[in-house]
């Protein structure tokens, strides 16, 4: 039987920045029994860097390595979770920016028209809230105190 590391295949993904998330798929697969594989006592550094927040320093991190059992079977998920993780993050909409617009990333008229439905909601808003505040009861007229 031929085994492999886990590092070994970190080494082949296409997109090394989500080599976190594959090593976190890959111990679920471990612990639901999809995949055979050891734990070994040494440990390898990810290719991915972590930016510290309010610094331009980055840093890896490290993960325990572990041998796996090379099989059809797990050639088959490395090749379907590499192809999900290099198409890049799912359902996350582009920002409607002027260069994503110049670019014709974002489609300016259907903005054009979200933003119209907007305001027009807005306004009738303000519109119904003065017309309820108008039609409440003046305030009583004053009585003449007692002299």
């Amino acid at each position: 039987m031929p085994y492999a590391k886990l590092s070994e295949y970190v080494e082949r993904l296409t997109n090394p920045q989500r080599s976190d998330t594959f090593v976190k798929q890959l111990r679920n697969a471990v612990r639901e029994g999809d995949i055979d594989a050891a734990d070994l006592p040494e440990r390898f550094e990810l290719p991915k860097e972590f930016k510290r927040r309010g610094s331009e320093d980055s840093y890896r991190k490290t993960a325990r390595d572990m041998v796996i059992e090379v099989t059809p079977a797990v050639e088959e998920w490395f090749a379907n979770v590499n192809r999900e993780m290099a198409s890049g993050r799912r359902g996350a909409a582009p920002k409607p920016t002027l260069e994503n617009i110049q670019a014709g990333v974002v489609d300016f008229k259907a903005l054009a028209e979200e933003t119209r439905r907007k305001m027009g909601a807005s306004f009738d808003k303000g519109q119904a809230l003065g017309k309820s505040r108008a039609k409440q009861s003046k305030p009583a007229p004053k009585r003449a105190s007692k002299k």
